[in-house]
């Protein structure tokens, strides 16, 4: 029966009780057939004895011949199946071929294939064939077009099994877990330090796991690389500090993540950086500012937070470029899955990986994507001032984003269906989402992105503490900071990110004490609908 079966669920595969190495000879001919071989070999042939009679898979042709280079060379890292399979491939055709057993028993003795072996044995390999199937080295690294056409299948398959550095069987992508790399000679740092040869050299530079993650972002974003760091702030205040030279100005925005703006008011004039503030839809500002002065950078968030105002990415890119000024937009809210800031003309891409692109409330990471030339600027700057994201939390960000297309579709979903319902309800007085014909850059948004996101604001029928009531009256969302996870969050923004400020200060911002923002998780949504409704009911 379990010969019947693995032959139904193998077909590539015959299965047999011994492995047949003989050159066609039959099972009938060989000697103390189905008896357990021995760890020694006499004459040619195996010494056996009795005793088993489990399946070995004989291994087809064109996997063994995949395996006849790579298994002598990584024999210590390989199951000893393959080995076996290795040494048929090689030796199948002699008549006085030593059995599987000598494969076994050698296979620590094998020695590893230096350079030039490994060259002349890939030469003589035999070429692709219609009949086989796509193996990581047809494919060079960030190819994906020919034959992904999904976001949620390159969020899947990106950096991993299209061309992932870390040697392993495993699907799943290793934690790599380690401070610093060594070399084996002298000559090889040498190498490396003349760049000759690649290494991380040490932790704070990178880490196999980390590249995993930052190959699926840039593939998501159709960007040249990605460098992954410890938060979103950190990506954020780096590359400000990289790109912006003392004296240097940027544009940023009124309406933006409250620790950004503290940063750019108190932290950049400090180096003698300076910035004007404009309304997220004002281009006319935009131009005023930039033939007014020398502009080295706009930074803004699309849709911004907390009121998710968008930005004309396309005009804002082009109107900077003809002055030489960078963009840089932060897309966290919008994921790259509902907006490709870089296709729009955008310079760089800035995500707080914390949020969608992790997805589980459960890990911290930032990220900014471009081309080299930027990202390269802004990494020699991240290595000298650390924040270097620790690779188990690189692990999670890979895999959540294995599920950031499942995840985005629903939080749209609900959000847009939400705001809907919301926006007709006489307890709300305002709801802010680019989902609504009545959000101010609706047509913009409709332009731009493919979906609307799962943050939704909205201002309740009350004051501060009426406003605490509706948020205590919600049983399914926590009270918490942050966003895009699977749990359902809320907030009221002027307890929470603007405690510090008075009540006039926080106007300034258009920050209302009765101001809510709700991040729909993946719960469903007549569960949410039934929620909020009665909260509303509450106050």
């Amino acid at each position: 029966m379990a010969v019947s079966s693995c032959a139904r669920a193998f077909p590539s595969f015959q299965c047999r009780s011994d492995p047949d190495f003989s050159g066609g000879v039959p099972r009938h001919d060989i000697p103390n057939a189905g008896a357990r071989v021995s760890n020694k070999a006499k004459s040619g042939s195996s010494v056996v004895h009795g005793g088993l009679s489990s399946l070995i898979l004989r291994f087809p042709p064109n996997f063994v011949r995949q395996l006849s280079v790579k298994a002598r060379r990584n024999c210590s890292n390989i199951g000893v199946a393959q080995v076996v399979a290795a040494s048929w491939s090689n030796n199948h055709g002699s008549p006085d071929f030593t059995p599987a057993v000598k494969a076994v028993d050698t296979a620590a003795a094998i020695p590893p294939l230096d350079e030039e072996e490994v060259e002349a044995a890939a030469a003589v390999e035999d070429p692709p064939s219609a009949d086989r199937n796509v193996q990581i080295e047809d494919l060079p690294g960030g190819k994906y077009s020919s034959f992904l056409s999904s976001d949620g299948s390159i969020a899947i398959h990106a950096g991993e099994r299209l061309g992932r550095g870390i040697v392993t069987d495993a699907i799943t992508t290793p934690v790599v877990n380690t401070s610093a790399y060594f070399f084996k000679k002298t000559s090889d740092l040498i190498d490396f330090k003349e760049k000759r040869r690649a290494s991380f050299e040490y932790g704070r530079y990178g880490n196999p796991t980390t590249v995993v993650a930052e190959e699926k972002i840039s593939a998501l974003e159709g960007a040249d690389t990605t460098l992954l760091m410890a938060s979103g702030m950190c990506a954020s205040t780096v590359m400000l500090l990289a790109l912006v030279p003392a004296g240097g100005h940027i544009v940023t925005t009124t309406d933006c993540y409250r620790k950004t703006q503290i940063f750019i008011e108190t932290i950049l004039p400090k180096m003698g950086i300076t910035a004007t503030v404009i309304d997220p839809a004002d281009i006319g500002a935009l131009e005023s500012v930039l033939n007014e002065k020398k502009v080295t950078l706009f930074f803004t968030e699309s849709p911004t937070n907390p009121f998710l105002r968008c930005v004309d990415i396309e005009l804002v890119s082009k109107l900077c470029h003809e002055k030489g000024a960078l963009v840089c937009i932060d897309g966290t809210l919008a994921t790259p899955l509902n907006q490709k800031a870089l296709a729009l003309g955008a310079d760089l891409v800035l995500h707080s990986a914390t949020k969608y692109l992790a997805g589980h409330n459960d890990v911290l990471g930032g990220c900014i994507s471009g081309p080299d030339k930027l990202v390269s600027t802004v990494r020699t700057l991240h290595h000298i001032l650390g924040g270097a994201i620790n690779p188990n939390a690189a692990y999670l960000i890979i895999r959540g984003m294995k599920t950031l297309h499942l995840r985005v579709q629903q939080q749209n979903s609900t959000a847009q269906r939400i705001a809907e319902i919301l926006e007709a309800h006489p307890k709300v007085r305002c709801v802010y989402y680019p989902g609504l014909p009545s959000h101010p850059e609706h047509h913009l948004a409709k332009r731009q992105m493919t979906g609307f996101g799962g943050v939704v604001s909205f201002e309740v029928d009350g004051d501060l503490l009426t406003t605490a009531k509706f948020v205590d009256a919600l049983k399914i969302p926590y009270i918490a900071p942050s966003f895009g996870g699977c749990e359902s969050i809320v907030d009221q923004p002027a307890i929470m990110s603007y405690w510090d400020l008075s009540q006039s200060e926080r106007a300034k911002y258009g920050i209302l004490d009765n101001l809510i923002r709700f991040s729909f998780g993946v719960e469903d949504v007549e569960d949410l609908k039934a929620d909020i409704l009665q909260a509303l009911e509450s106050i």
